[in-house]
């Protein structure tokens, strides 16, 4: 009879020491148990599979010990491994967001940059459709070399390259042009009829293309904008047998190219 008492009394004893080492509030446990839900309820856990797999094993084992009254270390050390590996994960989740946040405000910011490129290009297409209409109304004409305007001899006197005082009008609507749009560029070809030699010919339609680029400088016309060059006798229009024919080939052309700054072939020769 003592024996069996002393048995009883043994394993009451057990069952006391496995309930001390468990106790029903263990801080690990509890933290382990809120933090593993909320990183495997994230809509990127994907990214941080295998560190939200190992919490999950972890902190099964910790309640597997808790309910068969386990060691209390045994219990928090797999706990701690789980709230770790939770915590592993989220920061891999948090990069993950912080990374779609960045590559969604890129791809924002690169929308709205073409969008202001294509708005860019519709004004600047506007502004060169009215250039073309405001050149076109000065009766320059359209060549493989650019837009083309010819002024004739009556822009200076006979043998000078001083302008009349009734080509200015003309120069002003041309230094509005050229005002206007800062990336189209100019040449101005100086040209002569076959009168006179050809070294004087040549100087005096290089001194008239400069004149006329002088004049567009002074109204404000970027010097950048303007290139000038006398072609002399070399390139005539019409015949020079006749007082006619030699009216047509003095004459002063301006060549203009588009809007987008590249160079037109002015030095091709004439219209």
């Amino acid at each position: 009879m003592k024996r069996t008492q002393y048995l009883l009394a043994g394993a009451v004893a057990a069952v006391l020491v496995g309930c001390a080492s468990t106790p029903k509030h263990i801080d690990e446990l509890e933290t382990a148990r809120a933090v593993v839900p909320q990183v495997e309820a994230s809509p990127r856990a994907g990214v941080a599979a295998t560190n939200i797999a190992d919490a999950r094993k972890s902190l099964d084992t910790a309640n597997r010990l808790a309910e068969k009254g386990g060691k209390l270390e045994d219990v928090k050390y797999h706990s701690l491994v789980a709230t770790r590996n939770a915590e592993i994960a989220n920061e891999k989740i948090l990069t993950a967001q912080a990374r779609d946040e960045m590559d969604k405000g890129a791809a924002e910011r690169q929308a709205v940059l073409v969008q202001s490129r294509e708005h860019e290009t519709q004004a600047a297409q506007q502004r060169a459709q009215a250039l073309e209409q405001e050149l076109a109304q000065m009766r320059a004409k359209k060549t493989d070399r650019g837009m083309v305007l010819t002024l004739g001899d009556v822009l200076f006197d006979t043998g000078k390259s001083t302008l009349k005082a009734g080509a200015y009008s003309t120069i002003e609507r041309l230094a509005g042009v050229l005002k206007e749009d800062q990336n189209r560029k100019v040449t101005i070809e100086g040209h002569t009829d076959s009168v006179g030699s050809d070294e004087l010919n040549q100087q005096l339609s290089e001194a008239r293309a400069n004149a006329v680029r002088a004049a567009l400088v002074e109204r404000g016309v970027s010097d950048s904008q303007i290139s000038a060059v006398g072609k002399g006798e070399s390139f005539p229009v019409a015949s020079n047998d006749n007082p006619s024919g030699r009216q047509q080939n003095r004459r002063v052309e301006l060549v203009f190219n588009d809007s987008k700054g590249s160079q037109t072939a002015s030095d091709a020769g004439g219209t």
